[in-house]
């Protein structure tokens, strides 16, 4: 995926209340930006750091104007809106970039399969279809990539979900997008949510397949890249 608009030049000076940040523009402003993403963002948030934000029209009623799409951290860019793992999954499914879901079908987002739970996307089509969770992954310990940054009763509802649809006869899958492009390899953080790590295994072996891919991240926009193995 390509950012519409050039993206903004800023400094982070705090994130706060976890949907806010304070960035300083390159022309000596001080705003407030939408920050999607309702994780800890360890390793992602110390003043200071450059950022990237999307700017909305002057003229929309948006009572924020910016968001705040990437952070530099060393030296690769780390895309912190989580709303853009989903496009980039997407566009993937559409073009048979993820290779073991290239024959499913066409991909429906945003798909009821209980009362409290949605998930991503289903993919319908000739073959037996495909139920898929995405969750976006930022967080780098050593040479790897963990989920989650913080306690997600959400993400743990997510793999019980798919675990039913797998008892059923159904095809179902969590897709891991790592929106960085320097870990070699996704595991569960279970230093953050033992619960969590405990049911990824749990329901790995009831059959829910795990997939992991890194983005490639620039100024410009959002890629695909390697597959990459996971670690339980």
């Amino acid at each position: 995926m390509r950012f519409e608009e050039p993206l903004v030049c800023a400094t982070l000076e705090r994130r706060y209340k976890r949907f806010l940040a304070d960035m300083r523009l390159a022309d000596g402003r001080r705003i407030t930006a939408h920050c999607p993403n309702p994780g800890s963002m360890i390793g992602l948030a110390q003043p200071g750091l450059r950022a990237l934000l999307s700017a909305a029209d002057a003229a929309s009623e948006r009572r924020l104007r910016f968001t705040w799409e990437l952070v530099r951290v060393g030296r690769v860019w780390v895309c912190v809106n989580t709303m853009r793992a989903n496009r980039v999954a997407r566009e993937a499914l559409h073009a048979g970039r993820i290779r073991p879901l290239a024959r499913q079908g066409v991909a429906r987002p945003e798909v009821r399969v209980s009362r409290r739970s949605r998930l991503d996307f289903v993919l319908e089509g000739a073959g037996a279809g495909a139920y898929v969770e995405v969750k976006s992954v930022t967080m780098r310990r050593g040479s790897g990539a963990l989920f989650p940054d913080a306690v997600t009763e959400r993400g743990r509802r997510h793999l019980l979900e798919l675990a039913r649809l797998a008892r059923r006869g159904h095809r179902a899958v969590l897709l891991y997008l790592v929106m960085r492009n320097d870990c070699h390899w996704v595991g569960p953080a279970d230093a953050i949510d033992p619960a969590y790590g405990r049911t990824l295994r749990r329901v790995v072996a009831q059959g829910v397949e795990i997939l992991a891919y890194a983005v490639r991240v620039s100024p410009r926009g959002l890629d695909l890249g390697r597959r990459l193995p996971l670690r339980l």
